[in-house]
C-alpha cells in the first residue's frame, strides 16, 4: 500500500494542542515505533486563553491512560476538586436578596431500581427538597464543602465521582513536559507563516519564521478561532450557533483569597445575571471568575460594572481580559489530511465546561480513527464528521436547555432566549415528550452525545420543569420505599460528615505528599 501516515504535525499549543498530541502519541507509540513522529509546533508569542479553567470526571480517566499521577497533578496546576455545577438564579431572578439554586452533580442520581421523580412531582411535602438532595448525597456533600474522597481513596478513585479545577496556563505546561518527555513528542517552537498544498489540495508542508519547512503526512490544527489551516486553507464552513447561543464575549480576572484558610467550595458557581452569567471557579491559591455575556444585550462598560458589582468593587478597580467567542463548529473539522481541534473545531460558550470535554474527547475519537494509510482517510473522515456534528449539536441543545428552561423577564436577553424559534427541533420534540413522560435513557439515540439522561434530570427539576402525571404515573403508592430512600440518603450525609474533610484540608495534605 502506499499513502502511509507516519509524520503527524499539531499545529498551535495551548491545552488543546497538547492534549491532541498526546492522545496521538498514545496511539502511535513515536518512542517506540520507527519512523513515527508526533511534532506539535507552537508559537511563542502566544498565551493560553483558559477560559473557564473546569472540567468534567472525563478528564480523569484521560490522566490515567496519559500516565500522569494525580498527585503531581494537584500540586502542580493548582488544582481543585469538582463536584458539580451550583447554578445560582437560572431559574427566576433575585428578589429582596433571596437567591434559587439547584445543582448539576457529576454522580449518576438515585433512581434505580426504584425512580422517586414521580413523588417529587406530585408530593408538595417531598418537593420542597431539591431534586438533587432526593436522589443524591453529594448535593449535601457539596453544600458542606467536604472533599469527594476518604483519606485511604488512590489516585483517581474517590467516594464520589468528581472532576477538576484547574490553571489552564500551569495544566498546558505539565502536558507539554510530560508529553515531550515520556510519550515522545517533538516541540517546535516557531510561527506558521505558509501552508502549502498539492495538486490534490492536501497539505504537505508548513512554512515557519525560524523553523524552516516542516513537512507531515496529517495535519492538525489547533490554532484557536482562527482556524489556520482547516478554514483559511482547506476551506472549512463554519456552522455559526450566535441565532441559538447568545452570549458572544466573556470577561476574564483572576482573584487573591484574602485569607489563605478562606474555604474552596468544591463545585462550579455559575450565578445568572440580566444579559449572561458570572462562573466562579475556587483553585488552591486564587480564584478565576468571568462573566460571560451577550454584546448584543449589554455593552462592554455597562459589562465591567456587572462584574465588578459581584466581585464587590468598583469598576476602576478590575481590569479583566476580554474574550472574543466565535460561537459554532466546523461542519466538515476532518479534510483531506487536515483535522480541527480545539477552538478550530468548535466553541459553544463554556457554561458545562464544554470546551475542555470536546477537546479532549474529539482528539481522543480523532486518535483512534487515524488510519496507517491514506487510502483508508475519507470513510474515516466521513462518519468522524458525522459524528461530530451530532456532539456539537447535542452539545448545543444542553447548553440551550439552561436557558430555554428560565422563568426570568427582568431582560430582553432572558425573553430571546426564550423564544421557541431559537431551540432546535430535536430539543422541542424531547421537551413536548417529556410533559408527559418521565425521561428515559431510551429518549438519547446517539452513543457521541456527551450529555444524557443523568444530566437533563439533575437541569430540568433543578428548574422545576413540569412534567404532568398521568396514565401509569397517576397513582403512586410506595410510601415504605421513598422513605427508605431518604433514610439512605441521610445515612450517606451522616457518614460523610464523620469521614470526609474539608476540600481545603483534603487538598493541603495532597499538597505535602513526597
Amino acid at each position: 500500500m502506499n499513502g502511509e501516515i507516519k509524520r503527524v504535525v499539531v499545529v498551535g499549543g495551548g491545552t488543546a494542542g497538547w492534549l491532541a498530541a498526546c492522545h496521538l502519541a498514545k496511539q502511535l507509540e513515536p518512542s517506540t515505533n520507527r519512523g513515527i513522529s508526533v511534532t506539535l509546533v507552537d508559537s511563542p508569542d502566544i498565551p493560553t486563553i483558559g477560559v473557564g479553567e473546569g472540567t468534567v470526571p472525563v478528564m480523569r480517566d484521560t490522566l490515567k491512560y496519559f500516565g500522569i499521577s494525580e498527585v503531581e497533578f494537584i500540586k502542580r496546576c493548582d488544582v481543585t476538586f469538582k463536584q458539580s455545577i451550583k447554578f445560582v438564579d437560572w431559574e427566576v431572578a433575585p428578589r429582596d436578596g433571596h437567591s434559587t439554586y439547584y445543582h448539576h452533580l457529576f454522580d449518576f442520581p438515585n433512581i434505580r431500581p426504584f425512580n422517586p421523580t414521580p413523588y417529587w412531582l406530585s408530593n408538595n411535602a417531598i418537593n420542597k427538597t431539591h431534586f438533587a438532595d432526593l436522589v443524591s448525597v453529594q448535593s449535601h456533600v457539596c453544600e458542606l464543602g467536604l472533599a469527594p474522597k476518604l483519606n485511604r481513596d488512590g489516585e483517581f478513585s474517590g467516594l464520589f465521582n468528581y472532576a477538576y479545577h484547574l490553571d489552564a496556563g500551569k495544566f498546558t505546561q505539565m502536558l507539554s513536559e510530560h508529553g515531550t518527555a515520556e510519550l515522545g513528542i517533538s516541540n517546535i517552537k516557531a510561527n506558521v507563516e505558509r501552508v502549502h498544498l498539492n495538486d490534490g489540495g492536501e497539505i504537505i508542508h508548513l512554512e515557519t519564521d525560524s523553523a524552516g519547512v516542516i513537512s507531515g503526512d496529517m495535519f492538525v490544527d489547533c490554532t484557536g478561532f482562527k482556524a489556520m489551516l482547516i478554514e483559511k486553507s482547506m476551506g472549512a464552513k463554519f456552522i455559526d450557533k450566535s441565532d441559538v447561543l447568545l452570549t458572544d464575549t466573556a470577561l476574564a480576572i483572576q482573584i487573591p483569597y484574602e485569607d489563605e484558610n478562606t474555604p474552596i467550595p468544591p463545585f462550579t458557581i455559575s450565578t445568572a445575571q440580566k444579559h449572561g452569567w458570572i462562573w466562579d471557579i475556587g483553585l488552591t491559591q486564587r480564584k478565576g471568575v468571568g462573566y460571560v455575556f451577550s454584546s448584543d444585550h449589554q455593552s462592554e462598560d455597562q459589562a465591567v460594572h456587572t462584574l465588578a458589582e459581584y466581585l464587590g468593587q468598583s469598576a476602576a478597580q478590575i481590569e479583566p481580559r476580554k474574550i472574543s467567542m466565535k460561537v459554532g463548529y466546523q461542519k466538515q473539522a476532518w479534510i483531506k489530511n487536515c483535522v480541527a481541534m480545539g477552538l478550530s473545531q468548535g466553541f459553544v460558550e463554556p457554561l458545562e465546561a464544554t470546551g475542555l470535554l470536546m477537546f479532549d474527547v474529539t482528539a481522543r475519537m480523532f486518535s483512534e480513527a487515524l488510519p496507517d494509510f491514506k487510502e483508508d482517510m475519507p470513510l474515516r473522515a466521513k462518519r468522524f464528521n458525522e459524528d461530530i456534528c451530532q456532539m456539537w449539536e447535542s452539545t448545543s441543545d444542553f447548553i440551550k436547555l439552561h436557558y430555554y428552561l428560565s422563568k426570568r423577564e427582568d431582560s430582553q436577553f432572558w425573553v430571546d432566549n426564550r423564544d421557541p424559534q431559537s431551540i432546535s427541533t430535536e430539543l422541542a420534540e424531547k421537551l413536548q415528550m417529556w410533559q408527559r413522560k418521565l425521561p428515559s435513557q431510551f429518549d438519547f439515540r446517539h452513543t457521541v452525545d456527551s450529555f444524557r439522561v443523568s444530566n437533563y434530570l439533575y437541569v430540568l427539576y433543578g428548574m422545576n420543569f413540569n412534567t404532568e402525571l398521568n396514565g401509569r404515573y397517576a397513582q403512586y403508592h410506595n410510601v415504605e420505599a421513598i422513605n427508605k430512600l431518604r433514610t439512605e440518603i441521610e445515612k450517606g450525609v451522616k457518614y460523610c460528615k464523620s469521614n470526609l474533610l474539608s476540600h481545603r484540608e483534603y487538598l493541603e495534605k495532597v499538597r505535602k505528599l513526597s
